[in-house]
């Protein structure tokens, strides 16, 4: 039967189409999915305001915040720190889209993960005694070209350049993440003499902006990526500038400091072995690092394909993961204030983990997208609390060695 036009003429319908030739599409599960990501980031967004107002009435918060001298080192050393992780969390949400978008196959992006974590890992033990005999600052600058140049490799979509960037990438992770903070403990110990108890403030607040930081990364890496339609390589080009400002800064305004410097690296290396053999709490502290930060690994590199059939925004859900990280430090500082123990919160953010990975075992099972998505926030809570509680029993341990300050050579996951 013809249908009639809005002037009274016979509408020709066209070809009979059976249904059995007709792919009926799902409507609203992408749409769906993209509210649900960006109404969780709302809620968790004002929930981590709320509980850093908190965390900000805590005694040894309202202490340090009073001293002037601290407050000035402190943003220097956040203002060079704080553009290194900005530069790293640019990354971070489209590093499998990158090698997805070169034809890469999910064997091949799982080795190139691979082998930047196994880079992160040998060259680990070498970065701690490498900046004690040169110097840190040296190291951090290193860390700036490093890494560039590891972007750099990005714009290629060779197999070969790809693998060198991991390679170069895991050594500046190690760097970033072990450099950086042995730089601050010896002069926040050693130069200028304050409570070591502050430490944990430090600690705290710079797992806080940190997540601040990462969520204008992920915002700012979806909008170059895909609302400008610049792809997926763009937010490494976009890293450049922050490190090469960083690199200035450091250059013009921090001192240099070093460990042992009599020591040859071989000889250090044997003896920072030996270390984590022997002393207990040493390699106890290792095992939960490398445990912990193998399960974050895992986690990193499965979420984009875990979350994908969902096409969410990644950008956006980075973001969110990253307000998880902030809402998790500053529980921490709440809890440390009320006399929990480092060790104490250590263990609830390994709590946190396993409840996690458990769901996620059932969740992608079943291929239960917002159960996945729930798990991981849950995961990235945990990983807030883990940062700081980590970063303040290193300093601990690592004030007990002949270098004071020198930890880096722990971070070897």
């Amino acid at each position: 039967m013809s249908e009639i036009s809005g002037d009274g003429a016979p509408v020709d319908p066209g070809p009979l189409v059976t249904l059995e030739s007709v792919e009926i599409p799902v409507i609203g599960t992408a749409s769906t999915m993209e509210a649900f990501i960006y109404g969780s980031f709302t809620l968790l967004a004002l929930l981590a305001l709320a509980l850093h107002f908190l965390s900000l009435k805590t005694k040894s918060q309202i202490t340090s915040a009073n001293n002037p001298h601290f407050k000035k080192f402190q943003y220097s050393f956040f203002l060079v720190y704080f553009m290194a992780l900005f530069s790293d969390w640019l990354q971070g949400p489209y590093v499998y889209k990158l090698y997805e978008h070169y034809g890469y196959a999910s064997n091949q992006i799982a080795l190139l993960y691979v082998v930047g974590f196994a880079s992160s890992v040998i060259f680990g033990t070498t970065t701690g005694p490498l900046a004690d005999r040169f110097g840190r600052k040296k190291m951090a600058l290193c860390f700036c070209i490093m890494y560039s140049f590891c972007c750099l490799t990005k714009l290629s979509s060779s197999f070969f350049w790809l693998f060198m960037g991991r390679v170069f990438g895991g050594i500046s992770t190690s760097m970033l993440f072990s450099t950086f903070e042995s730089w601050y403990v010896y002069e926040h110990t050693e130069t200028h003499d304050f409570p070591s108890e502050w430490l944990s403030v430090t600690f705290s607040k710079a797992t806080f902006w940190n997540g601040v930081l990462a969520i204008n990364a992920g915002v700012f890496s979806n909008i170059f990526a895909e609302t400008l339609a610049f792809g997926p390589v763009a937010p490494f080009m976009l890293a450049i500038p922050f490190l090469i400002m960083a690199g200035l800064i450091i250059s013009q305004t921090w001192r240099e400091n070093y460990g042992n410097q009599a020591i040859d690296l071989r000889k250090s290396c044997m003896e920072g072995l030996r270390s984590i053999l022997f002393k207990d709490s040493i390699l106890f502290l290792g095992v939960v690092q490398s445990l912990f930060e193998a399960n974050m690994y895992i986690f990193v590199f499965q979420w984009t394909p875990v979350l994908g059939p969902g096409h969410p925004p990644l950008g956006m859900v980075f973001a969110s993961f990253m307000v998880c990280i902030m809402i998790g430090s500053s529980i921490y500082s709440m809890l440390f204030s009320k006399k929990y123990s480092a060790e104490q919160l250590l263990l609830m953010a390994v709590g946190m983990a396993i409840v996690a990975m458990s769901l996620c075992i059932y969740s992608t099972s079943g291929n239960h997208l917002y159960l996945s998505f729930l798990a991981f926030l849950i995961l990235e809570v945990g990983v807030g609390m883990y940062f700081p509680a980590i970063g303040y029993l290193r300093s601990q341990r690592g004030g007990n060695q002949n270098d004071k300050g020198g930890i880096s050579w722990l971070s070897v996951g």
